[in-house]
């Protein structure tokens, strides 16, 4: 099968780990990811941050124009930086496999959210 070009170079263990995790689980993790990548004073992630956390998803390959592109992609309110939904969304974005998945995941994750909040 042909991967295509466009894809940044990355294994994509997010079905294996929705599948071991299940949908809250899953969520949990990309949580932990972001916080991971994110800038502590800012509580986003912005390109510095990205680009000096880089290694911890082995990314730490990528050009800058990569990295900037990954966060151009993820950005939808364009304030140059990735809040947390916005990095959730474009994990499930670049996992090909999780999109037939991320549907129901997420509607699990904006359930369990809704109800974390009420209690």
């Amino acid at each position: 099968m042909a991967e295509s070009k466009n894809q940044s170079e990355f294994q994509d263990f997010l079905p294996l780990m929705a599948e071991k995790l299940g949908g809250d689980g899953l969520i949990g993790e990309l949580c932990n990811g972001f916080r991971l990548l994110m800038d502590a004073e800012k509580g986003v992630i912005t390109f510095d941050s990205l680009k000096n956390n880089s290694s911890v998803l082995g990314l730490q390959d990528l050009s800058d124009e990569d990295l900037l592109s990954m966060l151009r992609e993820g950005d939808f309110d364009g304030d140059g930086a990735l809040n947390q939904m916005e990095f959730c969304v474009l994990m499930f974005r670049l996992s090909p496999d999780l999109m037939d998945q991320s549907e129901v995941l997420l509607e699990e994750a904006l359930e369990l959210e809704l109800n974390n909040s009420h209690s």
